[in-house]
């Protein structure tokens, strides 16, 4: 299966999904209580086309949509691509798929922008599983693999190489192990620059709000949720490493200690089952 095959095969399994601001895709499969997953960067939904099924399977509603200026959503010139301007976003396309209360899975930016959702609708939120991210923006710095398609010419030429081959061993090194084929990563690339060639995506890398403020409006909506929350890490993760950033949202959730699995920063390509069960386990244990 070539790349865009892969990325072809993906696209039917959803539905379009109409919001305000900017229009996207979503994806739902299986029934009983909803999970919803974000996605980070650089990546769009396609990260969990594995997890999806692997929820469903266990009697839950795999969730997940596109953040605009990835993947299959609209990528509009005057959205407001900051942590804010998502999060603010991610609740308008709730509503749009007609999701009252839910579980919230979140991952990389999908972190921030999730936390931020709490900060929103704290009430509709069931239990929260955390991937691989960050809840300290003031000090977060980008991981050098990420740094340059935040400035305005190794930016293009960054997010160039995204449409060649060279994401394969870049996606390698910092992402995932054996999970996904060549095509696969490849096709990661496609929806990062496909309509703009990733003019919008470079927006979003510039749109990281690590300022005090920000940090202080997260972190004080999980102290106070009201929902119970639980981690898991990429235990290989050579950017968002586990024995830092692991500990840091721990702390902020009161929580001892986290889940650890196979996989480097996206480990829903190599341990989408293990990440399923926990979940599933995690919904199921509330329910006693």
């Amino acid at each position: 299966m070539s790349y865009k095959e892969a990325v072809s095969k993906w696209e039917s399994r959803g539905k379009p999904l109409i919001v305000e601001g900017a229009n996207s895709r979503i994806w739902r499969e299986g029934s009983g209580e909803p999970v919803i997953c974000l996605h980070g960067v650089p990546a769009s939904g396609f990260l969990y086309r594995k997890v999806l099924p692997e929820l469903a399977a266990r009697g839950l509603e795999g969730i997940t949509f596109d953040l605009p200026g990835m993947g299959f959503a609209d990528r509009p010139s005057d959205f407001d691509y900051s942590w804010s301007g998502l999060s603010q976003w991610t609740v308008k396309a709730i509503d749009a798929a007609g999701i009252d209360k839910f579980h919230l899975v979140v991952h990389d930016i999908g972190g921030p922008v999730g936390f931020d959702v709490i900060r929103q609708i704290p009430g509709r939120i069931r239990s929260l599983t955390v991937l691989n991210t960050l809840v300290r923006a003031a000090s977060f710095h980008r991981p050098w693999v990420m740094e340059p398609f935040a400035h305005p010419i190794i930016g293009s030429l960054w997010v160039a190489s995204m449409r060649t081959p060279m994401i394969i061993p870049l996606m390698r090194t910092i992402g995932m192990h054996d999970g996904p084929s060549n095509d696969d990563l490849r096709a990661y690339g496609y929806l990062l620059t496909r309509v703009d060639g990733g003019v919008a995506f470079r927006k979003v890398m510039r749109g990281f709000e690590r300022t005090s403020e920000f940090e202080s409006r997260i972190v004080s909506a999980l102290k106070t949720r009201k929902f119970p929350a639980q981690v898991i890490w990429g235990a290989e993760d050579p950017a968002l490493k586990m024995s830092r950033y692991a500990p840091e949202i721990c702390e902020v959730l009161g929580l001892n200690s986290w889940h650890k699995v196979r996989g480097k920063h996206f480990l829903q390509e190599d341990s989408p089952k293990e990440i399923a069960q926990l979940v599933a386990s995690f919904v199921e244990g509330q329910r006693k």
